[in-house]
């Protein structure tokens, strides 16, 4: 739990833009994978074990806690790449390493460093708990449970007085927000099957993502299904319960998202991030909740529901393959210079026109994701309306671009 006593808002950062985009939209920790032992090795850029320091950097100016994700089923070969990471990491001065192999377990608590336990785990009752708090002090939970058997395992570590290795009492974490997988707790063997390329490794080929037909072997008659996407849950939404998610005891909220877009990262910390301080300033209430739900569905989305936690014994499956988000972006140019006495950032358009009223969003390494309205800018150094490929504009921002960055406008999907 944070300094202020309110629970965790936890980010992904698949990269430099992610990882700064949850910095500038109020997540209290981020969690990361470095190289390939983390379960989105082929799903994100992922971080080198050079950007350690930088990272660190970054979230320590914020106060933001850093975690490392090395949660994958590890063999014999991966021994000593975990301990050159987990040394490293220790050496970055981060806050925790997420796990659910023994060996890495073992050697984060040698090494003295603070373990995390992974939802791959599966985490389901207090005794459980009990024997994992030999060695960690936070447990994600298993992702099938209900909210009535999150807040019982809360209250009995209080009750209890379970506590860690820092002798805190430990911290359970669950699930906030995005995707879900048909598998209990993410321990999938589809792909390994059809790709042999294991999920469990970090190398899920999202076989589930896709549309099937059932074909009945004996007679050869096809099984009508409701929804040919049968193995493709929705994704996990808890906005609209936030207050029993916290009135549960949990004290940290984790958002998934790590092979997700920087704008996604920034969208849903800002949202949750306003619904959290709402819950402890007493003004959740229905219509920020309506207004809430409207801008996470803006980024990526299979739709929502809202997981086992209020009850529901099956999922609720997608109804079609990709995005339902209402907004998308498009490529529109890239940045050139930053005239910082005057706030002012100067783009080349590459590609679609932008005009006055169009909302841009800038994304880069050290600048993350920024929205802006456009009502003023310079083309080719007369103020118009419109710049089009091949044009150089100029437009006042409230923070710096680098060149690397990318310019895109927001457009309705």
């Amino acid at each position: 739990m944070t300094s202020t006593g309110k629970i965790e808002l936890m980010a992904p950062a698949g990269n430099f833009e992610s990882l700064q985009a949850a910095l500038d939209n109020g997540a209290d920790s981020v969690y990361f994978g470095v190289e390939q032992l983390n379960m989105r090795a082929r799903a994100s850029i992922n971080f080198t074990l050079d950007d350690l320091p930088e990272i660190a950097k970054r979230c320590e100016a914020k106060n933001v806690r850093t975690y490392l994700t090395l949660n994958t089923i590890i063999y014999d070969h991966d021994l000593s790449i975990v301990k050159t990471l987990l040394d490293k990491a220790k050496a970055a001065k981060l806050t925790a390493v997420i796990a659910m192999d023994q060996a890495v377990i073992a050697y984060a608590r040698q090494i003295g460093m603070e373990v995390h336990i992974s939802t791959q785990i599966n985490i389901t009752n207090i005794e459980t708990v009990k024997f994992y708090a030999l060695f960690a002090d936070t447990m994600v939970l298993s992702r099938e449970l209900s909210l009535r058997q999150v807040k019982k395992i809360c209250d009995q570590i209080e009750k209890e007085q379970i506590k860690g290795p820092t002798g805190n009492l430990i911290e359970i974490e669950i699930f906030g927000h995005g995707a879900l997988c048909m598998a209990v707790s993410g321990k999938c063997y589809l792909s390994l099957h059809s790709h042999n390329s294991s999920a469990n490794r970090g190398a899920c080929k999202q076989n589930c993502r896709k549309k099937y037909t059932v074909i009945d072997q004996e007679s050869g008659f096809e099984v009508e299904l409701d929804n040919e996407y049968m193995m493709s849950p929705k994704d996990l939404c808890t906005l609209d319960f936030l207050d029993q998610v916290i009135d549960a005891g949990t004290k940290v909220l984790k958002i998934e998202g790590r092979g997700r877009a920087p704008e996604y990262v920034a969208k849903v910390i800002k949202t949750y991030r306003e619904a959290i301080d709402a819950y402890y300033a007493e003004t959740y209430a229905k219509e920020k909740v309506e207004s809430w739900m409207e801008e996470l569905k803006k980024v990526y989305n299979r739709g929502f529901w809202s997981g086992y936690y209020l009850g529901q014994k099956l999922g609720e499956w997608s109804v079609g393959s990709g995005s339902h988000a209402t907004q998308k972006k498009v490529y529109v140019g890239k940045g050139m210079h930053y005239f910082p006495k005057a706030n002012i950032g100067e783009f080349k358009i590459e590609a679609y026109d932008i005009k006055l009223g169009d909302t841009l969003l800038i994304t880069g390494p050290t600048t993350g994701a920024q929205e802006v309205e456009l009502s003023e800018m310079m083309v080719n150094d007369e103020q118009l309306d419109t710049a089009s490929k091949g044009d150089s504009c100029t437009i006042k921002l409230p923070f710096r671009i680098r060149n690397s960055d990318k310019l895109y406008k927001i457009v309705k999907a």
